[in-house]
This record gives C-alpha cells, structure tokens and sequence, in this order.
C-alpha cells in the first residue's frame, strides 16, 4: 500500500461579504429574496407586522452565511490507495480519512473526491457532525478497463448550516495518482530456443555478481584464502595469482516492443496493440520469475528509465522494483510516429542479446528484412506477429485474405525465428505453447517450420 496526501489541512480563508454571500443555496437566496419582497410590500402597504416578517426571512440565511464563514474548522485529511497499482480491469480501494484537528465540534461536513471519468462516477460522502480531535473514515472502489495513470483529487470538503442556508466549499492542495497497468497473463515454463535456466552454464550469459577485478586471475592479496592460488600461472609470473571464484552466470532476454502507429488498427481495450502491450507485461514478468535479466525494448529504440546496460535482474529482491518499473513504463506507453524498426536493431546489434522476444505489429518486406538481421544478434528469437487487420473485422464477417501476413511469417520463420500468428481471442499462454511446439519440430526435423501457426 501506498500513503498519500498526509497531514494536508484545509482551513476557512479570510474574505468579505460576497464570498460568503455566493455559499448561500436556492434556500437561502429563497428566504433571502422572500424577506426582501416582504419588507418592501410592508413599506407600501404600512404592514408593521409584515415587516418584521420580511426582515426575519432575510436575517436568517445572511446569519447563517456569517456564522459558517468565520466558523474557524481546521480539518486534516489523508487519503489511501490499496493498491497503487493495479491490473486493467481489477478494482482498487481508496480510503480517506477527516480528521478535526480543532477544539471545536464541525457541523455536517459534504466530502467529494475528484476522479477521472474512465474511473467512475465521483464519489460524495455525508458526515455527520465530527466532534473536537474526532475522525472519520471512509472509502470508495475504482476501476478502469485501460491502462495509464490517472489522477485522484483533489479532494473538497463542503460546510453547510444546520438550516441548509449556505454551503461553503474548501479544497485541499494535493492529489495521488493511481497507475492502471496492463494485464499480466501467467505463462508455462517452456523451453524456447536460445533460452537456458536462469542460472548456470549457457552459451548466451554474462556474469552477475562477478566484479572488475575478478575477470582475469589476479596477483594475491592479504586476506585471500590459499586454496584459490592458481600454481600454474604462480609458477609462469614468479608471484602468487589468485583464481577468481566460480560465480553465478544469468542469462539475458530482451523483449521488444512494436508501437509503431501505422502497424495497428483499431483502438480500446480490445485493440491489437492493447493486447501487444499485455503479451509484453507478461513476457516481461516471466523472464524475470525466472531468473533472467531482462530488458524492455521498443521500436524507438528507447527503454526503462534506470535500467542497466544489462537490463533488470531477475530472482533477486530487486525484481519486484524492475517489475513495477516496467509496467509503469508499460501503463502509459502510446504509439509512436516511426515507420521501422531500424532504431531497435541499431540497439541489438551491439553484441550477442540471449533471447530476443518480439510482439509486432502489421509489417511491410523491409521490416521483416530488419528483423532478419536481429536474428543474427540473439542466441534465439520468437516473434508474436499481430494481423491487426482481422482484429477489427466484426466477427459476422468474412475473413479477408491474409496472405500478407502469411508471407511475412514465413519470411521471419526462414531468418531463423520461432514465429506464430496471433489471431484474435486466442491466449497467450497457448500461443507460448504453440511456439514451444514449433522449435521442437524445427530442432526435430532441422527444417523450417511452415504455415501460418495457430
């Protein structure tokens, strides 16, 4: 859980006369406006009686407006997420809580929270009469079917008169934020090409906790235990060297992400690119479960603010932190204006990247050439290709052709990849599986697979 807006105090301002005058209902202005006519039907007619009637009905809602303005509250307020951060599509909790601070009891105080729309309906509390160093606690659910962050507050305290007279509005400084964060779907442990166990000996791994000095052998230091004395090189150098330590290995996956505009249609959270950003989040906490060091990728060649040249380590207390990370990325992540994938493959090309995980989007020939060449960067590859054409078709509606996308499947399958077509409404845990399956046949028959996958 998550704490915010604590200790925040909303106190009555000084002002004059027409401030005051402006809380007055259609009550007040009512009895104000009836005490008014009278008094001047009075002063015609010489109704004395009348006319201390009118001066009544007059006096009231402007005493009333008097006393609540210079009514001196002094209210806290605090309000709690539970969670912070939260799935598309779940629900989460915000608890505020008044507390009066003064020494003077309140009148009944109207509490109303200001909420985005997508969120809900905004929520409007009633409480009673909240005595000296008294409080209250209240709380209201919010859910949102589509990712990103949305503000909470700020939050308004609405005085009003025993007599409904006046109602004076106070708002306080601060606001939280929720963070609506894709939908994370739990994923098989298959065993994909170029992919190893998290630890041990692999061909795609660089060493994580191995430090610049125990790189190579290295001259003995006071401390160091004897039974690391490497004799053979002791004996080459004419001085004790000392062997580094076997040290844990991890391995490294990236997952890249198409957010280019122009290779999806559609919009919502039922689009093609919403599922994409999902099948990412998911991929994301799966490798990471498992150990790996992981790196979040996209077209624009832009990662994780904070991230390290190796991504963020898996299986450690800071996974938890480099999965929030991502998703907060994720939640608010949009298309891009690019065209290609040019800028990603210029990050790749750097060195050897492990497992190399792509969720695409439509793709034209240059683009799956593009991705042919990041093939070549990775120890393996399995690419998620989205028709994003047949997820906006009703699904009364013919299938059009896709032999399209069939050809770029193909083009992607014979550069190396494990590709599989991503219809709409199938999961993707069975397209995981499916993959699997499908660098089981290639490793099996050393042939590449053919067909559009499942």
């Amino acid at each position: 859980m998550t704490e915010a807006g604590t200790g925040h105090t909303a106190e009555e301002d000084k002002g004059g006369l027409r401030t005051a005058l402006a809380g007055l209902t259609t009550r007040g202005r009512s009895f104000l406006a009836a005490g008014v006519a009278a008094a001047i039907c009075a002063y015609v007619l010489g109704q004395s009686d009348l006319l201390r009637v009118g001066l009544l009905l007059a006096a009231l809602p402007l005493v009333c407006a008097t006393v609540l303005y210079r009514t001196r509250y002094r209210v806290a307020g605090s309000r709690r997420l539970s969670p912070g951060r939260v799935p598309a599509g779940s629900e989460a909790r915000v608890h505020l809580r008044m507390d009066n601070i003064s020494r003077l009891p309140t009148g009944l105080l109207m509490l109303q929270d200001r909420v985005p729309y997508v969120l809900g309906p905004r929520p409007r509390f009633v409480l009673d009469r909240v005595e000296a160093g008294g409080r209250r606690e209240v709380s209201y659910r919010v859910r949102s079917d589509l990712r990103g962050r949305y503000p909470l507050g700020p939050l308004q305290l609405r005085l009003t008169d025993p007599f409904g007279m006046c109602e004076l509005t106070r708002s306080f400084s601060t606001y939280d934020t929720l963070t609506v964060i894709p939908r994370v779907e739990a994923l098989p442990p298959v065993r994909l090409t170029g992919e190893a166990k998290g630890y041990g000996d692999g061909r795609q791994r660089s060493l994580a906790l191995a430090g610049e000095d125990d790189i190579i052998p290295r001259g003995y230091r006071y401390g160091d235990d004897l039974r690391r004395v490497h004799w053979r090189l002791t004996a080459r150098y004419g001085e004790l060297m000392v062997r580094r330590e076997e040290q844990p290995q991890r391995s490294r996956c990236t997952v890249l992400l198409d957010t280019r505009g122009i290779a999806f249609q559609g919009a919502g959270p039922d689009s093609a690119f919403e599922w994409a950003v999902s099948g990412t989040a998911s991929a994301l906490v799966h490798m990471l479960e498992r150990g790996f060091s992981v790196r979040l990728l996209t077209d624009t060649g832009s990662s994780v603010p904070g991230e390290g040249a190796d991504g963020f380590a898996g299986a450690s207390q800071e996974s938890a932190d480099a999965a929030g990370m991502m998703m907060d990325t994720l939640a608010v992540i949009d298309h891009s204006d690019g065209t290609g994938l040019s800028r990603a493959y210029d990050v790749l090309r750097g060195g050897n990247e492990g497992l190399l995980i792509a969720f695409l989007g439509d793709l034209d020939e240059e683009q799956a050439t593009v991705l042919g060449k990041m093939r070549q960067r990775s120890g393996g590859a399995v690419a998620f290709l989205l028709d994003s054409e047949s997820w906006v078709r009703e699904s009364t509606e013919v299938p059009g052709p896709l032999d399209r996308s069939v050809d770029r499947l193909r083009m992607l399958r014979e550069a190396g990849w494990t590709a599989v077509m991503v219809p709409r409404g199938v999961s993707l845990a069975d397209l995981w599986r499916e993959a699997d399956r499908q660098r089981t046949h290639v490793a099996s028959t050393g042939t590449t697979a053919g067909g559009s996958g499942t």
